[in-house]
This record gives structure tokens, C-alpha cells and sequence, in this order.
């Protein structure tokens, strides 16, 4: 159990905090992610990789720990980055916005599942649509949108 834990909690934890913005809602996701797991080992029937098992346990977990937080102060709102006039103030606003955190809070959280499993985690298409338990086409739509308003938002930022 232990070579487990260690081979999968590091891309847990990752995944988790990309989803919530929080280190300590993350490591407790990522503990609650192996606790249900371990919990529903003898459903799993392989069908799905163990690692698109796992983070469909940690998706699920994180977003009832999305519906049971709420609003942390630490988190900076879109609002704030704005422009300001002295020229040292707009390249500390513009770091800011090209935080990962911050742009991943401006998305939905549908969008921000997506991105952070294709971007971050590397799934194809169908591995997404696995773990969320939604359509191809549905994946397909949520990234197109969610890259859009990215793109809105912080596109004078992107390389």
C-alpha cells in the first residue's frame, strides 16, 4: 500500500491543488482521494487505468470540498489585478495574472477540471471523458471554452 501511495500522491496532490488553489485543501483531497479508494478497492474492475480511477476519486472529492468551502481571503479576485497607473504597480498586477493559480480561479470549475486534466495532467480526450463521466464531445466544448476565456483574460500574457 505504502509503494502505492507514493507512486500516485504526488500527481494527486498536484491535481488537487490546481483544482482548489489551496495546499491544505489539497492534502486533504489527496488524503480523502486514497481513503475512498482503498474504501472501493474491490470495485475497481480495471476497466480504466488505476491513475484515471484515482483522479476521477479526486475530482469527485474535490469539488465537495469546493461546495463545502467558503470564500478564502488569500484568494486575489480578477477585479484586483487590474492595471494600476505607476508602471512598478502594473508589473506586479501583470506577474499576478499570469500566476497559474490565479488564471485557473478565473474558470469555472467544469473549465477548470478539463484544463488541469489535459494541460497539466497530460490525458488524452477519452481519458477525460472517462474521469469526469461526460461525452467526448462535452470534453471536446469545455476545453474550447475554457482555453477562450483564457484567452480573454490573460491572451497578452500567453508566449
Amino acid at each position: 500500500m505504502r509503494a502505492f501511495v507514493d507512486r500516485h500522491a504526488q500527481r494527486l496532490y498536484a491535481l488537487a491543488f490546481a483544482l482548489l488553489g489551496d495546499r491544505a485543501d489539497g492534502e486533504d483531497v489527496v488524503q480523502e482521494t486514497f481513503m475512498a479508494a482503498f474504501a472501493q478497492w474491490g470495485k475497481f474492475e480495471g476497466r480504466a487505468a488505476v491513475r484515471t480511477w484515482l483522479a476521477r476519486i479526486a475530482v469527485r472529492q474535490a469539488a465537495r470540498r469546493h461546495r463545502r468551502r467558503r470564500p478564502r481571503a488569500g484568494l486575489v479576485p480578477l477585479a484586483a489585478a487590474a492595471s494600476p497607473a505607476d508602471p512598478a504597480d502594473r508589473m506586479a498586477a501583470a506577474d499576478a495574472r499570469m500566476d497559474v493559480p490565479t488564471m485557473l480561479a478565473a474558470l469555472s470549475r467544469q473549465h477548470r477540471q478539463v484544463i488541469v486534466l489535459r494541460e497539466m495532467e497530460g490525458m488524452s480526450y477519452h481519458q477525460i471523458a472517462a474521469t469526469l463521466k461526460i461525452p467526448r464531445g462535452t470534453v471536446e466544448s469545455r476545453l474550447f471554452r475554457a482555453r477562450q476565456t483564457l484567452r480573454a483574460r490573460f491572451g497578452e500574457y500567453q508566449p
